[in-house]
C-alpha cells in the first residue's frame, strides 16, 4: 500500500470516478432512497467543514451514539478528512458508560440519534468538561444552547472554506490515529483500541482481495453495532474502498425483512443471528412431508456434497453439476431467494465460535458460511476461511501478509500491518499486548499441519479445578449450544471439585417442548429439563470426565445487556454472571459431587 493510500483518498476518488452509482440506500416513507457517491462525498466534506468552524482540531475526536445511519458514517468519514479520529458508542451503554468513553476519547463532538440518546449525555454532561458540542441526527429535535440539529450543524460549513478542509487532508499522516474503537468491556473498563489509516486502508484491500475482490455491483445490509470493527470495516472502510452499496437497516427488527429487500451479495453474521436462521429453518424444514420431503432431502444431500468440494478446491464431476443444477433449480433457488440470499456470493461468521452442525445445514441448503477469526487490536481479521480452502472447526489459515504463531503457553500471535497502535492513554495495558511487534491475543490456539488455525479457548477464561485441572470452558459451551433450545451456557468450576453450568433457555423451541407452561415456569418444565438433561448427557460422552458437566442449572430468564450480563458484541460476562447467580452456583456445589 502507497503511503498516501488511505481511506479518505478513496473516499474522494469515488466521487471522482463513480459518480452516479449508488453509495447508499436508506428507507424513507416505505421505499428505499438512494444517493449517488457524488453525493455522499459533499455530504462528507461539509460535515468536516463544519467540524473545523466548530474549531474541530488536526487529531481531534468525535464520539458517535446511535444505530446505523448515514449520519454515523458521514460523520465517522468527516472526522478522518479533518485529520481527526471517531469513536463509537454502543445504542445499549449505560449514561455512566456513555460518559466514560465520551471523556476517555477527549471528544470535541458528539453525534446522538435521538432523544432517548441524548438523555443519556445531558445526564452526565457536568462530567465532560470537554466535550464542546451535541450533534443531533435527521429528524431529531435539537434541545440545548449546545446542542444541534443536523441541519444546523451542516450550516456550519459556511465558516469554513473548501481550501482549509483540503489543507487538512493533504496533511493526514498514513500511521497517525484514524479511528477509536472501545472494547466491549468483559473485565473492566473499555479500552480504546487505537486504529491508524494504514492499518484501516491494508485491512480493508486484503479483506477485499481475500474475498475474490469486491466491485460497484456488491451490496451489504448494515445492521451489527458500528461501534464494532467488523461493522466499521464493511460500511465504511471496505465500501470507500471498493465502491459498494449499504443499505442501512431499518432496525434490528426489521433485518429479515430489509435482507428479502436488499438482497444483498455479501452478509456478516454473528453466531447468534446465524443460530436464530437455523433454528427458524428447521422448524419450517420439518413440516415439509410427502414428495417436496424427498426433494428436499435429495437436494440437501447434493448440496453438501458439491459445498464439500468446493471447501477442498476440488473440482465437480459432470454427474454433480447436473444434479446440482436441478437441485438448485427445483429446490435450493427457492430457498434461498425467501431468505434474501439469492445474490450472496460470501456469507460470514465471526466475533464468537459458531457450532459446526449450524455451518454445515447451512451448506446443505447452498449457502455455505465463511468462519473469520480477529480482533479489534489487528483491525478485524486474523485468519479465514476462503473458498478452496474451508476447514470446518476451523477459523481457516492465517490472510496473506500476516503472520501467525503459537506461543509456548498456546497463546495466538499476530504480526503484520493490520496490528493496532496501542490503547489510547493506556501504556502499561499496551505493553502487556505488543511484544516486539507481536499482538498477545488473549485466545489459545493450535495450527495444523496444512496451516488452518483453530480457537481452543480465551487465556483468561482458562478454568482450574480443585483438582489443578486447566480447561477451556469455551468449546465446552459451543457444544451445549448446538441444541436450538439452549440460548446460552456458562460452565463454572474454577477451584471447584467438578464443573457445572448455568444454561438459559431460547424461549421459543422452550415453548414447543412444554406449550401449557407459564412464561416463568418453562425452566422448571419436565420436558425442557429433560431435553436439556439430554444435550448434556450428548455432550458429555465426546468430553474426558474431568471436563463432563455434572450439573446444571436452568435459569428462569436469559442473559441481557440490559442486566450487564452481556456486552454489547453478546458476550458473557462471566464474574458479572458468577456474581448475580451465586445462590443457584453454590447450590449445585453444596452436596459435593
Amino acid at each position: 500500500m502507497a503511503d498516501r493510500d488511505i481511506i479518505p483518498h478513496r473516499l474522494l476518488a469515488q466521487a471522482a470516478g463513480n459518480p452516479s452509482k449508488i453509495a447508499y440506500q436508506v428507507k424513507l416513507d416505505g421505499r428505499w432512497q438512494p444517493t449517488t457517491w457524488q453525493t455522499f462525498v459533499a455530504e462528507v466534506r461539509t460535515a468536516a467543514r463544519a467540524l473545523i468552524a466548530l474549531g474541530f482540531p488536526p487529531g481531534g475526536k468525535v464520539a458517535i451514539l446511535g444505530f446505523n445511519r448515514p449520519e454515523w458514517v458521514i460523520l465517522a468519514q468527516a472526522a478522518m478528512l479533518a485529520g481527526g479520529a471517531a469513536a463509537g458508542i454502543y445504542t445499549t451503554c449505560s449514561p455512566d458508560e456513555v460518559q466514560y468513553i465520551v471523556h476517555h476519547s477527549e471528544a470535541h463532538v458528539v453525534l446522538v440519534e435521538d432523544a432517548a440518546q441524548l438523555a443519556k449525555v445531558t445526564a452526565k454532561r457536568a462530567q465532560l468538561p470537554l466535550l464542546r458540542w451535541i450533534v443531533m441526527m435527521r429528524g431529531a429535535q435539537a434541545i440545548g444552547a449546545d446542542v444541534l440539529s443536523w441541519d444546523d450543524f451542516n450550516r456550519r460549513a459556511e465558516g469554513a472554506p473548501d481550501a482549509s478542509l483540503d489543507a487538512r487532508v493533504a496533511a493526514i499522516d498514513p500511521s497517525s490515529l484514524a479511528a477509536l474503537i472501545y472494547t466491549s468491556g468483559t473485565t473492566g473498563p473499555p479500552k480504546g483500541v487505537m486504529l491508524s489509516h494504514r492499518n484501516l486502508a491494508w485491512t480493508a484491500q486484503l479483506l477485499i482481495d481475500a474475498g475474490g475482490g469486491a466491485t460497484d455491483a456488491d451490496i451489504s445490509l448494515s445492521y451489527l453495532p458500528l461501534s464494532h470493527i467488523a461493522e466499521q470495516m464493511a460500511t465504511i472502510h471496505m465500501a470507500a474502498t471498493a465502491g459498494t452499496c449499504v443499505y442501512f437497516a431499518e432496525s434490528l427488527d426489521k433485518v429479515a425483512d430489509n435482507l428479502k429487500e436488499a438482497r444483498p451479495t455479501v452478509f456478516f453474521g454473528v453466531p447468534r443471528i446465524w443460530e436464530k436462521f437455523h433454528a427458524g429453518l428447521t422448524a419450517k424444514l420439518g413440516e415439509i412431508t410427502g414428495i417436496q420431503r424427498r426433494l428436499l432431502d435429495r437436494a440437501r444431500r447434493v448440496s453438501t456434497e458439491v459445498n464439500a468440494r468446493r471447501d477442498r478446491g476440488e473440482p465437480i464431476p459432470r454427474l454433480l453439476q447436473a444434479q446440482y443444477a436441478l437441485a438448485d433449480r427445483l429446490v435450493l433457488g427457492k430457498l434461498k431467494a425467501a431468505l434474501g440470499f439469492d445474490r450472496a456470493r460470501a456469507l460470514i461468521s465471526g466475533a464468537a465460535p459458531i457450532a459446526p452442525d449450524v455451518l454445515a445445514f447451512f451448506a446443505s441448503i447452498d449457502l455455505p458460511i465463511r468462519e473469520i477469526y480477529g480482533q479489534s487490536e489487528d483491525t478485524g481479521p486474523t485468519s479465514y476461511n476462503l473458498p478452496g480452502r474451508t476447514r470446518i472447526g476451523s477459523v481457516g489459515p492465517p490472510l496473506p501478509g500476516l503472520e501467525v504463531k503459537i506461543a509456548e503457553d498456546g497463546e495466538i500471535l499476530v504480526r503484520g500491518p493490520n496490528v493496532f497502535m496501542g490503547y489510547y492513554k493506556e501504556p502499561e495495558a499496551t505493553a502487556e499486548t505488543l511484544k516486539d511487534g507481536w499482538l498477545c491475543s488473549g485466545d489459545l490456539g493450535a495450527l495444523d499441519r496444512d496451516g488452518f488455525l483453530t480457537i481452543t479457548g480465551r487465556k483468561k477464561e482458562i478454568i482450574i479445578t480443585a483438582g489443578g485441572k486447566n480447561i477451556t470452558p469455551k468449546n465446552i459451551e459451543a457444544a451445549l449450544k448446538q441444541s436450538p433450545l439452549i440460548g446460552e451456557a456458562v460452565v463454572i468450576g474454577d477451584r471447584r471439585k467438578f464443573l457445572s453450568a448455568l444454561i438459559t433457555l431460547d424461549d421459543e423451541v422452550a415453548k414447543k417442548l412444554a406449550p401449557g407452561a407459564a412464561p416463568d415456569q418453562l425452566a422448571a418444565a419436565p420436558a425442557v429439563r429433560a431435553a436439556v438433561g439430554k444435550q448434556v448427557d450428548e455432550v458429555n460422552q465426546t468430553l474426558a470426565r474431568v471436563e463432563q458437566i455434572k450439573r446444571f442449572t436452568i435459569l428462569g430468564q436469559p442473559f441481557s445487556i440490559a442486566a450487564g450480563e452481556l456486552t454489547p458484541t453478546l458476550k458473557l460476562k462471566r464474574k458479572i454472571i458468577s456474581q448475580r447467580y451465586e445462590r443457584e452456583i453454590d447450590a449445585m456445589y453444596k452436596d459435593g459431587e
